[in-house]
């Protein structure tokens, strides 16, 4: 998910947790839209109130990839109207950059930004990521079920798991699949600037 999504999320935690009453159309909107999962639905189903709920919910979308935040505006259309266009609203307002003090960190050229990283950079930054690189690709918007196959593929090497990943984001997601937007969920997952310095640069 984007960093600024995030934020949007929280900063909101308190106001959706009063207005929104998550039913059964919104998470299986999103289990339809493989945002949530069976477990994600036994998970949010088993809390005691809407409001643990919603929060239970809140909790698991910024771990659902780069799609999640865009598919739960969607599951509001119907019923909370209201909350979609606070939100979508609020999203406009947020012109922050996503992260102009974290590229300059990493001392990443401006020129590479919105270029797809080469498969040198991608060796690389599988060389790198440590147990935390799941969650980077659930948030570039693979599925647990992409990772699943990544691992089986490949079952000697954590390395060459990552590199499947990564690989795959890249060809699914065509020229989207820009430096720009693999640093969001490298930031989201508080890679150091130190580590990215020996990818980019």
């Amino acid at each position: 998910m984007d960093p600024k999504h995030k934020r949007l999320l929280r900063s909101q935690r308190l106001f959706l947790a009063e207005e929104l009453l998550v039913d059964d159309m919104i998470i299986q909107y999103l289990y339809q839209e493989e945002i949530l999962t069976e477990s994600h639905l036994e998970e949010i189903r088993s809390e005691s109130s809407n409001r643990k709920k919603t929060l239970k919910l809140l909790d698991i979308l910024p771990t659902r990839g780069s799609h999640a935040f865009h598919r739960f505006i969607q599951s509001l259309e119907k019923d909370f109207p209201w909350i979609k266009d606070k939100l979508l609203g609020l999203c406009a307002e947020d012109s922050e950059p996503p992260f102009p003090c974290f590229s300059v960190q990493c001392g990443v050229p401006d020129h590479i930004l919105p270029t797809v990283p080469t498969s040198q950079h991608l060796n690389r930054l599988a060389a790198h990521l440590g147990s935390e690189w799941k969650s980077v690709l659930l948030d570039l918007g693979l599925s647990s079920a992409d990772l699943y196959r990544c691992c089986a593929d490949q079952p000697l090497s954590v390395q060459s798991q990552v590199l499947a990943a990564l690989v795959m984001w890249t060809q699914r997601n065509g020229r989207e699949a820009t430096v720009r937007r693999l640093l969001q969920s490298l930031q989201a997952a508080d890679i150091p600037p130190s580590v990215l310095q020996q990818v980019f640069v």
